[in-house]
């Protein structure tokens, strides 16, 4: 790991600063068939099922080439795989409009995704800019950049709407190629890159990179940011679907109303930062559980109508969540997600400070995956179970899974360090009966 007196503060600002600007339009591209969608859908006639496939399919290749982007970045630096990415993907973005059929979108969507491996790239570039104790804001601020879901869903819709779903598509494609273009020209070759060049070492092999993997840590991480960012990317994806069907709202409204949901699971991801630094991720990763699982449980109740059989006739009771408390619900949820995605990351550097784009890109990925699977799973859930509130019936699931292993986790660590844990109680009839035991 580098030493982080070699840069100067104005070195360390122009890395995140880039990177978190580029990063926030590769994910308003990462996201853009959350709008658009709906307008294919109606195009194509698709069912909830199809339609959940075509918006989480960009969602699966950003996502399965995380560690490989992860490992590339380590190994030729971020810059340029940082660009390389950004290219590509524009590309693809602007070809998307040369789609007719359902096959052709699903294809089309898989290159598009490309936008998405963009993540593990540049944690493992703007992580080493930074000393340990910086690492948590810094990556923070970056993963800010998932405000561009909200970029596309308060624009896109305007657009589409004026122009039809094509000229999105175009428009996005122009923005991502000028913003490799700019990263590249103003952006430096991260200090480690430059220092193993000076000295002539040899990048780390494949097979060194992909040795943490075999450590079961990572893969609870992993699943933490299922939860934490996979779930932010399906609902991102799926609650203008959601709003316009529940709530019956126009696109542009149910836009408006996801960025509510997609703005504070995105910026506040900078507080998540600051607090993981200041308090330890451990301790905010609870609160993110903790809350979520509140929130999940809820938005996950149905519109329910009762008859009560009472004294003088039937009472009949109706349980719904209006759209103003739904909102401020999903406000809440989004807002800790932010949190809890900061938290993950900052556990990287710190436990995997030579592997952070190898053990980075596959917690990436898994998380990415989370944003392929779910949306998938809401619209089978939705053909299947027929309650649109299902979605937080299986994110509740989700997220008390996570709350349950990491504390159990935590507790058996403290008990491998500290062993007198585990003969310890909070029961003083029987602290008392174990201290007379002794005496006698």
């Amino acid at each position: 790991m580098h030493e982080p007196n070699i840069v100067s503060r104005g070195e360390q600002q122009r890395a995140m600063w880039l990177s978190t600007f580029a990063f926030t339009v590769c994910f308003a591209v990462w996201t853009i068939f959350s709008i658009i969608g709906i307008q294919i859908k109606q195009q194509l006639g698709l069912n909830e099922t199809q339609f959940g496939l075509l918006i989480a399919t960009p969602i699966l290749t950003g996502s399965l080439i995380r560690l490989l982007l992860g490992i590339w970045a380590d190994q030729y630096g971020g810059r340029r795989v940082f660009a390389a990415v950004m290219l590509c993907a524009a590309m693809a973005t602007w070809m998307l409009g040369y789609a007719h059929t359902y096959p052709q979108f699903l294809v089309a969507a898989l290159f598009v995704g490309i936008a998405g491996g963009a993540f593990s790239v540049g944690v493992a570039y703007v992580s080493k800019w930074f000393p340990t104790n910086r690492q948590g804001t810094a990556l923070g601020i970056f993963g800010a950049g998932n405000v561009g879901a909200a970029v596309t869903k308060l624009l896109a819709p305007m657009v589409m709407v004026a122009s039809g779903w094509i000229l999105v598509s175009k428009i996005w494609a122009i923005a991502l190629a000028l913003t490799a273009a700019l990263f590249y020209l103003f952006s430096q070759e991260d200090p480690s890159l430059a220092q193993r060049r000076k000295s002539g070492t040899k990048p780390m092999s494949f097979r060194e990179q992909m040795m943490p993997l075999r450590n079961l840590q990572v893969w609870r991480f992993s699943l933490y940011y299922f939860f934490v960012f996979g779930g932010f990317v399906a609902l991102a994806l799926w609650l203008p679907h959601f709003l316009t069907g529940v709530y019956k709202l126009d696109v542009r409204t149910a836009g408006i109303l996801g960025a509510c949901y997609s703005i504070p699971a995105s910026l506040f991801r900078i507080v998540g930062g600051v607090l993981s630094d200041r308090i330890g991720a451990r301790k905010v990763m609870y609160w993110t559980f903790g809350v979520s699982a509140i929130c999940t449980f809820l938005l996950a109740y149905p519109d329910t109508h009762y008859v009560v059989k009472g004294i003088t006739g039937d009472i009949s009771l109706h349980l719904a969540i209006g759209v103003v408390p739904f909102t401020v619900l999903v406000f809440v949820l989004g807002f800790f997600m932010s949190l809890g995605k900061a938290a993950v990351y900052k556990h990287i550097p710190v436990y995997y400070p030579r592997h952070v784009g190898s053990v980075g890109g596959v917690v990436g990925m898994i998380g990415g995956l989370g944003g392929f699977i779910l949306p998938i799973a809401f619209g089978v859930l939705n053909d299947v179970v027929g309650v649109w509130t299902s979605c937080f019936m299986l994110l509740f699931v989700l997220v008390a899974a996570s709350l349950a292993w990491m504390h159990f986790a935590i507790r058996r660590m403290e008990r491998r360090h500290f062993p007198q844990i585990g003969g310890e109680t909070d029961l003083p009839e029987v602290m008392d009966a174990v201290a007379l035991s002794r005496d006698r």
